[in-house]
């Protein structure tokens, strides 16, 4: 069975979802560094934390506007 093989390598199904909470680790620790989540987009020490910050906001937006398909649901923002 291909999922049995897959699985017998650690294959990641949801790829996407670990990257989002690896993420959103990243910002916790930034927040008890610093105090705030205000990450710059062009953050220095992680670039991809400040890019995916406003990606966030970006989709939360969105998902105010209506939009469901936009990457961002309410247990994620309830996180944020």
């Amino acid at each position: 069975n291909r999922i049995q093989l897959l699985n017998s390598v650690g294959f990641e199904w949801n790829f996407h979802d670990d990257q989002w909470y690896t993420r959103y680790e990243e910002l916790v620790t930034y927040v008890k560094i610093f105090g705030d989540a205000r990450v710059p987009k062009r953050f220095t020490k992680n670039p991809s934390l400040g890019q995916w910050v406003a990606n966030q906001r970006k989709n939360h937006r969105k998902y105010q506007e209506g939009n469901s398909s936009c990457g961002i649901g309410e247990n994620r923002i309830l996180l944020l």
